[in-house]
């Protein structure tokens, strides 16, 4: 049981994290599909800062944590360039960015691997003491800073929306953003502000997935869709924080059922395929988003370019 809330605990921080960013972008008025690329280069950067940065314990914390900032944040600004700028359309950039971000991370640390040592052509980055500074062993407990990091990040979403002049003014270009420019807010900045949280989110989420239960990342793998899953988890949260969270921690259950089914005398008498186990979660989107779709209330004007002279 103990394992079961660990790692329940664990995908529910992955998801929380970036449905959040998901939020931000959406609730701006960008339809940000590219969550599982920005995963993908945040992952990426949190792994370089734990191969090449030599530090331990709260510092090493911190410097993964800005690394996968600041690359999600980079890869999300493509993002920004293309459906703010140009008003390309949302859902191609997204889908462009989501393939981009697994390929360009795989060749790149090929490239890196293969520099330090020509025999070696593996998209592998290994972690294995690095990441001992993000785990803490509580009664058989492994509790893992990211699940902290994720709390704070909720915190900080719910307060930022619904309790500042800024929030406000977010949720307004989401929802008509000719009126919010009438009153003089900027909906091309606000917009930016959005891609570019998401940006963070989005970064954390990769960084704390692939510390989930692991030493090692073959970047080539990706993320296992779970960008896609968190898109799932936003609409099931009503793209409201603490809504979000909850579907996080249900989302979060069935993937960790995937990890520990087999300490499960019932479930292991079942003789279920643990294929089927990893299947779960995104089923269980399938059917949750299917009976509750319909009553859904998106943003009013995502997805939708924004032009200054329509009125």
């Amino acid at each position: 049981m103990t394992l079961l809330i660990q790692y329940t605990l664990i995908f529910s921080s992955v998801l929380l994290l970036v449905a959040l960013g998901g939020c931000f972008a959406e609730h701006s008025g960008v339809i940000n599909l590219g969550l599982e690329g920005i995963m993908v280069i945040g992952a990426l950067g949190g792994a370089l800062v734990m191969r090449y940065v030599n530090a331990s314990g709260f510092v090493l914390v911190l410097a993964v944590i800005l690394g996968a900032v600041v690359f999600g944040m980079a890869y999300a600004s493509l993002l920004g360039v293309a459906c703010i700028n140009f008003k390309a359309d949302q859902t191609i950039v997204g889908t462009a960015l989501n393939m981009l971000g697994t390929a360009g991370a795989t060749v790149l640390v090929k490239a890196i691997n293969t520099a330090s040592n020509p025999d070696d052509v593996s998209s592998v980055i290994q972690y294995i003491e690095p990441k001992k500074s993000f785990l803490v062993n509580i009664g058989g407990f492994e509790f893992n800073w990211f699940m902290l990091v994720a709390v704070i990040m909720l915190v900080v979403a719910y307060v930022v929306l619904y309790k500042t002049k800024f929030g406000l003014r977010l949720m307004a270009c989401g929802e008509h953003p000719q009126a919010a420019d009438s009153v003089g807010i900027n909906v091309y900045k606000m917009r930016w502000a959005g891609v570019l949280i998401s940006g963070v989110y989005g970064g954390l989420g990769g960084i704390t997935y692939i510390l989930a239960g692991v030493s090692e990342w073959k970047f080539e793998n990706g993320v296992a869709g779970f960008g896609f899953l968190a898109l799932a988890v936003m609409i099931f949260g009503q793209w409201k924080p603490t809504r979000i969270a909850l579907a996080a921690l249900l989302f979060g259950l069935f993937r960790a059922l995937s990890n520990v089914y087999m300490g499960f005398d019932f479930l292991k008498s079942l003789n279920i395929p643990s294929t089927v186990y990893n299947m779960m979660p995104y089923i269980v989107s399938l059917v949750v988003l299917a009976f509750t779709s319909k009553n859904s209330r998106a943003p009013k004007a995502e997805g939708i370019p924004y032009d200054k002279g329509q009125r």
